[in-house]
């Protein structure tokens, strides 16, 4: 009868495994499905007030159907004149009518100025699908048809088929890659077989339960996910989930090995280690959903799946991972054998070393990395977030970005995506004429009833709709620079109402509201976390403290991105939300870490006081927090198997950033300056009303609970 209680403390880890077990079973299978409520549409994700966004609107009276341009360049074989062949592809266009996709009458096809390439547009359906590419293929063999012509295929249309072609992996190569990789260094870290397996499914766990609501949010059209969003969703929930069972896993191991009673090992651990993890987990979160301030709606989406990203993460750590651990006990850690904190070898010896140097001289340590740090971040104003060009969306050489370079070389920079216009009928003449007066403009002419150049203009409800050839890309800073000049030229014509939108006016005005978000979402996100420092460690000058350091970590990694990116990866520019994703995604991740240290540095303070707290906590969480860390940098590299930009450098700063901050910022830079300043640094905390060193006594007789004692992971007698 007396073993039926403690048979009896295992029905709810039982249970917990049953349910996971079924989360697992019927959600799993959502963690590949996301793709199909995804939209890689980048016009659904403009700024909602940008005056191109407004654009789009008035633009869609102007045609019965919404359109998707492919544009198809000719060249000759051998470099030569093509004039001859303009006839042929005229005929190879208009064979294209009966296609299905296509969409009204096709354009004829035009000379270049220089004779050696010849145009013609093609408008496709927009909500073509899947069937894009074959629809491209077959555009593709009729145009095949003209001899002695080179075939490329450019436009909106070809860059949307190569971004879903390079997203076509993001379900199951990237998934593959992130899983296996942590596995690998899960096995190296534990030395054991069963626990990596476990971490590597509680977090396979989460990632279907968050795809699951996700799938269902963006089914009903409360939130919006793009292949970055679900790239990223893969990586944050993998790679959070891994942290927080790395810092559970490590706190069941220490306890372990003081304990024979498993239950109660167990609950020792969650007790000790759940504060923390929830803290962290909420800096992320509400770091994240920050982002809902913003007015870019591919930022507003990461902000909520994000967050529910990591709710899911979180969760499965708490539940799932604290259940298997009570089933399997210390056969979890097999062959390995828990160990107490204080025992000889292992990472401990490495960390009771690095503590012993922040010990001997703190201030020395402080300052070095310091002026490091402040070297690095010296190159952050340098990193150029423009944008990036046509030609380095791809890291590589995509068939669309050789095709608009073959069109930028014989027909004007903008040719094929022109800037739209749309204004009051009555003052068309005034808006062509300021429009063709604008530095920069090749050319500008409005859109006819009849389709054909020349002809009345269509008037939709008294507006009209002027096409705006640029001189040059519609992706360059020039192109950019002269939209700027197009629309103050014509908001100055009398009542013409003018709009200016199209694809470049689109990147500019990304461009100004990204800069805007960054200066009203940055000190929201430094407020969100400060505020949860204050409250988890009881203070104001050491949150204060922390949100300095990791911010300069920050500013360090984008300096060194900065040069990494253009002296190495080749990068001319970054997409302008890359700051801004780098800043969520370093400073909450950043802290995490710093919250995982100085907890427990407070923990061992109260019993030990300040200096002995130190040390304590930097050598009980070293080896955890810098496995943790590559873990998560391993993640997030992992993004740089999808062949974008803007995920390669996501992918970097997050890596970088993230073992910068566990390598020195975690674990020389804070627990120097903490070491240095002593109790100070709690102020006005009880620890700093203690006494000079913070002592347990004081501590512990205004009323902190005080746990169970632990050996010392340093000796202040060294």
């Amino acid at each position: 009868m007396s073993l039926t209680p403690r048979r009896g403390r295992f029905v709810v880890p039982l249970l917990l495994l049953v349910v996971w077990l079924g989360i697992g079973g019927a959600l799993g299978p959502f963690a590949g499905r996301l793709g199909e409520v995804a939209t890689n549409d980048q016009a659904a994700f403009l700024p909602r007030s940008a005056e191109s966004t407004k654009v789009i609107g008035e633009q869609r009276a102007f045609q019965q159907d919404e359109t998707l341009p492919a544009i198809v360049v000719w060249t000759d074989d051998k470099g030569g004149p093509v004039r001859d062949r303009q006839a042929a592809a005229g005929r190879a266009l208009a064979s294209l009518s009966d296609v299905s996709g296509v969409v009204g009458d096709v354009s004829p096809a035009l000379v270049s100025r220089d004779g050696k390439a010849l145009e013609g547009v093609v408008q496709l359906k927009p909500d073509l699908g899947d069937r894009l590419p074959d629809t491209l293929d077959r555009l593709r063999a009729a145009a095949e048809r003209v001899p002695g012509t080179t075939v490329q295929l450019a436009g909106p249309a070809a860059s949307q088929a190569d971004l879903a072609d390079a997203f076509a992996g993001i379900d199951g190569l990237l998934l593959a890659v992130a899983l296996v990789t942590v596995l690998v260094i899960l096995l190296l870290v534990y030395r054991s077989v069963l626990l990596p397996l476990v971490i590597i499914i509680g977090a396979v766990f989460a990632l279907g339960l968050a795809c699951a609501v996700v799938y269902a949010l963006a089914d009903h059209d409360l939130v919006r996910v793009d292949g970055q969003v679900q790239g990223i969703l893969s990586i944050l929930v993998i790679g959070a989930a891994t942290d927080y069972a790395l810092l559970i896993t490590a706190r069941y191991r220490e306890e372990l090995a003081e304990r024979t009673d498993r239950y109660a090992a167990a609950r020792a651990a969650l007790r000790q280690s759940w504060g923390a993890v929830v803290a962290s987990a909420a800096t992320v979160a509400l770091g994240l959903l920050a982002l809902l301030l913003s007015d870019l709606t591919n930022n507003r989406a990461l902000g909520p799946v994000g967050a529910i990203g990591i709710v899911c993460a979180v969760l499965s750590s708490l539940t799932f991972l604290p259940a298997v651990l009570v089933l399997l006990g210390r056969a979890a850690y097999w062959p390995a054998t828990p160990r107490p904190t204080g025992a000889e070898g292992g990472g401990h010896g490495v960390w009771r070393r690095v503590a012993a140097v922040v010990d001997r001289a703190p201030r020395k340590v402080w300052a070095v990395c310091l002026a490091a740090l402040v070297v690095c971040a010296a190159f952050a104003p340098t990193l150029a977030s423009k944008g990036v060009p046509l030609d380095e969306t791809f890291v590589n050489d995509a068939p669309s970005v050789s095709a608009q370079s073959t069109l930028a070389q014989h027909f004007p920079g903008g040719s094929g995506n022109p800037t739209v216009v749309i204004a009051n009928a009555d003052r068309v003449d005034r808006v062509l004429a300021a429009a063709r007066g604008t530095e920069g403009v090749a050319s500008a002419a409005g859109v006819t009833a009849s389709g054909r150049p020349g002809g009345a203009p269509k008037v939709v409800d008294g507006r009209v709709r002027v096409d705006v050839t640029l001189d040059s890309a519609a992706d360059s800073d020039n192109a950019k620079d002269t939209v700027a000049r197009l629309r103050t030229a014509l908001h100055a014509v009398p009542d013409a109402q003018a709009l200016v939108g199209g694809y470049t006016a689109q990147q500019y005005d990304t461009l100004r509201t990204a800069e805007r978000d960054r200066t009203l979402i940055v000190p929201v996100v430094l407020a969100i976390i400060f505020v949860i420092l204050t409250l988890l460690l009881r203070s104001l000058l050491l949150p204060a403290l922390l949100v300095a350091t990791v911010g300069l970590n920050f500013l360090a990694t984008l300096g060194v991105s900065s040069l990494v990116f253009r002296h190495v990866f080749g990068f001319t520019g970054s997409d302008p939300s890359v700051p801004l994703y780098g800043f969520v995604f370093l400073v909450a991740l950043g802290v995490d870490y710093n919250i995982f240290l100085m907890s427990r540095v407070r923990e061992e303070s109260l019993r030990h006081g300040v200096r002995e707290g130190v040390l304590r906590g930097l050598v009980g969480t070293g080896g955890v927090i810098t496995s943790a860390g590559v873990v998560l940098a391993a993640t997030f590299a992992a993004l740089g198997v999808i062949p974008l930009a803007f995920l390669a450098q996501i992918a970097f700063i997050v890596a970088f950033g993230v073992l910068l901050d566990t390598l020195v910022v975690r674990s020389l830079l804070v627990p120097a300056l903490v070491r240095d300043l002593g109790a100070v640094a709690w102020w006005p905390g009880r620890l700093w009303r203690s006494g000079p060193d913070g002592t347990a006594s004081a501590a512990v007789g205004r009323g902190e609970e005080e746990t169970t004692p632990r050996p010392a992971g340093v000796s202040t007698e060294e």
